[in-house]
């Protein structure tokens, strides 16, 4: 068991991680029903960044040179504009929320083929036995809500890109964001993100937003807590552990959000899908698992 705060904090760190990130697409498909993808992303992008410029203005970090800067931008472009963007756009598109998130989960196993090359990660056979299995239990998972049939060659680019947008993105936080405040970088991350949204929602959309309630609520808990405490967290999680063992906790997300989906929308959970939640959990211990470890840190 941890035995002081900051053991405490990446004990936790993990299982807080992946309910965040699977409430997100709760919340998602909550505000979609009331403005486009792109435009609903900006105004997300906009509440988080009036919350940094808040806190900027109040504590007043240091801010990276101009390398730092360019470092942050490439990031956010990467693993706030191209994942967040893609995925939404698939889905916009005529791709299944199922099956976008399944071909997300092809994530762990691309990345810890680049962290091996790239990072000199060592990946063990045991490591490669558990991204293999989580794979397998996140399609037990989503097998009855992976249809494509009305894709359209346009969501097929846009999953891609958002594949290699959040990979890529992770492995390159990993390298070169490691040692910037978290507050201006975060900034400087969705700025760019921004800028991204916002020219496509201007060019592609009618910019039409539906301003109920459920919408208000979606946008304010996808900025405060999945944009801002959720991203946070990502980044803690890839500065203090290996990339590989990091992006294996994906595999965990589809499952969480499935039991999310079954607690708030009533939607089906048959035995096959709970039988894949196993398989992914297995899957996901072998991963992260450190042998002849006292605690199970997150990044240690």
């Amino acid at each position: 068991m941890p035995r002081t705060l900051e053991e405490a904090v990446a004990f936790a760190a993990p299982a807080v991680f992946v309910v965040l990130w699977a409430s997100g697409f709760v919340f998602a498909k909550l505000g979609l029903a009331y403005a486009e993808p792109l435009t609903f992303l900006s105004l997300r992008i906009g509440a988080v960044l009036a919350l940094l410029i808040i806190i900027v203005a109040l504590t007043r970090p240091k801010w990276p040179d101009r390398a730092g800067v360019m470092h942050a931008a490439l990031t956010g472009l990467m693993v706030h504009g191209l994942y967040l963007g893609g995925i939404f756009v698939a889905i916009e598109h005529g791709v299944s929320a199922g099956f976008a998130a399944l071909f997300a989960s092809l994530q762990p196993l691309l990345t810890s083929t680049i962290a091996n090359r790239w990072l000199g990660e060592r990946v063990a056979a045991r490591q490669w036995v558990g991204l293999a299995l989580g794979l397998a239990g996140v399609y037990l998972v989503l097998h009855e809500k992976t249809a494509t049939a009305g894709a359209t060659p346009l969501a097929w680019c846009a999953l891609v890109a958002a594949l290699l947008g959040i990979t890529i993105g992770t492995l390159y936080q990993k390298r070169f964001g490691g040692g910037m405040d978290w507050r201006p970088a975060l900034m400087v991350q969705y700025a760019a993100a921004g800028v991204l949204f916002a020219l496509g929602a201007l060019i592609f959309e009618t910019r039409v937003v539906h301003w109920t309630p459920q919408f208000m609520v979606a946008i304010g808990y996808l900025a405060a807590v999945l944009s801002f405490g959720g991203i946070w967290l990502f980044y803690y999680l890839i500065r203090h552990a290996a990339a590989t063992r990091v992006t294996s906790l994906f595999y965990l997300v589809p499952p969480m959000t499935a039991l999310m989906a079954w607690a708030l929308f009533g939607e089906r959970l048959p035995p096959l899908a709970l039988a894949g939640m196993t398989i992914c959990v297995v899957g996901v211990a072998l991963v992260v698992w450190q042998p002849n470890s006292r605690t199970p840190r997150a990044g240690r």
